[in-house]
């Protein structure tokens, strides 16, 4: 995994936090962008230049000592079974990260595999901007 050194932060008076960096996981390109809005963080990663399929995840409320989460496909491919644990992976690392926020993930990927998905979810938490 080779992370160019080419990261953008948003302006300041911007109301987004944002933050855009490239890297290359098994031989694909891969651009990253992270957002925290007021509500939610939104992540998207892709290797094809468009959104791709768009998952939402969240902590259930509850009196519950162990959280759960609620993964979602909102559009894109609902079999594929990796994605989903790509955000519930995600979310559950913003959860022990003290953030509270739903996630809101994009992921537009030539390969799906276990492999890429990891390397996204570390460049990831390895940048959060949450």
């Amino acid at each position: 995994m080779n992370i160019d050194q080419n990261v953008a932060s948003s302006t300041p008076n911007f109301p987004v936090s944002q933050l855009n960096f490239s890297l290359e996981i098994k031989g694909n390109k891969t651009e990253i962008i992270i957002s925290s809005y007021e509500d939610h963080v939104m992540v998207i990663a892709t290797q094809i230049g468009a959104m791709g399929t768009i998952l939402h995840a969240r902590k259930e409320e509850g009196m519950s000592i162990n959280p759960t989460f609620n993964v979602s496909v909102l559009f894109g491919k609902r079999d594929e079974p990796m994605l989903v644990a790509c955000a519930r992976q995600l979310i559950e690392h913003m959860t022990l990260s003290g953030v509270s926020k739903p996630l809101v993930l994009s992921l537009g990927l030539k390969d799906h595999s276990a492999g890429t998905l990891k390397g996204i979810v570390s460049a990831v938490i390895d940048k959060r901007l949450w």
